[in-house]
């Protein structure tokens, strides 16, 4: 299901070329069974598959070349899709975004979570923007270009 919903255009267009059947089973698999601090969630809405949501720890990615001044293991990182290109627009993503962040938050030990879309992606930017998220700068990463936002914890 995640394979076919990587290469819908509204997706691939952002995510890229999709990966293999085997490809998403090796990459994705572990990390939607097991309970590791990089995890992905397929979210729900109304008890249908809505989309894909991931988090992960950028101060663990460093060996892949990302996130090389994030030191802080408490900042969270997530990226996110909707499966159905029809359900854009509708405030689902802001929705899922938020509701995701507050479950991260509800772990004591988050400082702060971050996303970074394209800063040619509009539609990802507003939906992180209504979630809470703030624009701190631009940056380069090895898929390029990305905005960096943040969403920090709420007193």
């Amino acid at each position: 299901m995640l394979c076919e919903w990587i290469a819908r255009p509204h997706v691939a267009e952002w995510w890229g070329a999709p990966p293999s059947l085997a490809e998403s089973r090796e990459e994705f698999g572990p990390l939607i069974a097991e309970a590791v601090p990089h995890r992905a969630y397929i979210a729900q809405h109304e008890g249908a598959p809505l989309g894909f949501i991931q988090s992960y720890v950028p101060a663990e990615c460093h060996d892949e070349g990302w996130w090389l001044e994030e030191n802080d293991p408490g900042v969270r990182g997530i990226d996110q899709f909707l499966a159905d290109g029809r359900s854009l627009g509708q405030g689902l993503g802001t929705a899922m975004v938020r509701a995701f962040v507050d479950r991260l938050f509800e772990d004591l030990n988050v400082t702060r979570v971050q996303t970074d879309p394209s800063p040619e992606n509009a539609r990802a930017i507003r939906c992180y923007e209504k979630a809470g998220f703030r624009v701190a700068r631009e940056v380069v990463t090895p898929d390029g270009a990305a905005l960096l936002m943040y969403c920090e914890r709420l007193p």
